[in-house]
């Protein structure tokens, strides 16, 4: 009987950072699968050999998305791709937001503003950020400091992006965002992320910002709100094999922030059959 051969792709600089590949990696392997951790810019990997390719911590793509995009193509001709490349070039790119708001998803309201373009007025909280980021890179908050704002408009835009200007919630100073964590299309555990922004940004290893992450229980109010975001992404691209959900809350309910579909930590340590669940939705992708 063919061992599967499942390829977790990461990059160089994220293989010591990422906390779920070891334990993708033992699950995958007591399902019977052959493991390859890859980084998805090594050009000496040959994908003709793999199974399926699950795109995970590949967090170096920011400033290089055209290349990533590119290579992801020429992994897809060669093998099985998840999360699916439309879904990657969907999700890569923030604007995506206006895609559920639009289809009535409640999310937190957002500005996009393109080089070039007015960004209106800039009082009050504001947290500013380029729609092609991860890990909080670019992303800043003012409070009640227009210039500041719009100093940092100019520098994102001096960069080639499109910075998207939203209000700063308050209320995650208190109860932190709650992650949603989603594979092989079901709910598998959430988790609470403490507030970023609130103080100097600390990183790790230059890729993202260091994260006050615990297990948290999510409400009705929050599994719904998840559920309605994923119901759109199925209903634009089909099935997904893992997503996550991050909410904030809102004056009203639960907003979305965003759905990570490309590279998202699952935080799979927070919950013990966590593991299982994503090497089992893994394992399936390889038939």
């Amino acid at each position: 009987m063919h061992e599967p051969v499942v390829a977790l792709l990461t990059s160089l600089e994220a293989r010591g950072l990422d906390t779920d590949l070891p334990l993708l990696v033992a699950a995958l392997e007591r399902l019977g699968a052959t493991v390859r951790v890859e980084a998805w810019d090594d050009e000496r990997v040959d994908w003709g050999g793999v199974d399926v390719a699950v795109v995970r911590s590949t967090w170096d793509y920011v400033g290089r998305l055209d290349e990533f995009l590119g290579r992801l193509a020429e992994i897809d001709a060669a093998t099985a791709l998840w999360n699916p490349l439309p879904v990657v070039r969907w999700n890569t790119d923030k604007r995506y937001v206006a895609d559920l708001a639009a289809s009535g998803v409640p999310t937190v309201p957002t500005r996009f503003v393109a080089p070039g373009d007015d960004p209106g007025p800039l009082d009050g909280g504001l947290v500013i950020k380029p729609t092609v980021g991860a890990g909080s890179k670019g992303a800043s908050r003012f409070v009640d400091d227009p210039a500041g704002a719009a100093a940092h408009v100019r520098r994102l835009h001096a960069s080639g992006a499109t910075a998207m200007v939203q209000p700063y919630v308050e209320q995650i100073d208190d109860r932190g965002e709650t992650g949603l964590v989603h594979v092989g299309g079901r709910f598998s555990h959430a988790f609470r992320k403490g507030p970023i922004l609130r103080s100097p940004i600390e990183w790790e290893g230059g890729l993202y910002a260091r994260e006050d992450i615990s297990a948290r229980t999510p409400t009705e109010a929050e599994r719904a709100v998840a559920d309605a975001a994923l119901a759109v992404v199925a209903d634009l691209h089909g099935p997904v094999a893992y997503a996550r959900v991050d909410l904030v809350p809102g004056p009203e309910g639960p907003l979305v922030l965003e759905v990570e579909l490309t590279e998202p930590s699952l935080f799979l340590h927070l919950d013990e059959g966590a593991p299982a669940r994503a090497a089992a939705a893994f394992r399936s992708l390889a038939g």
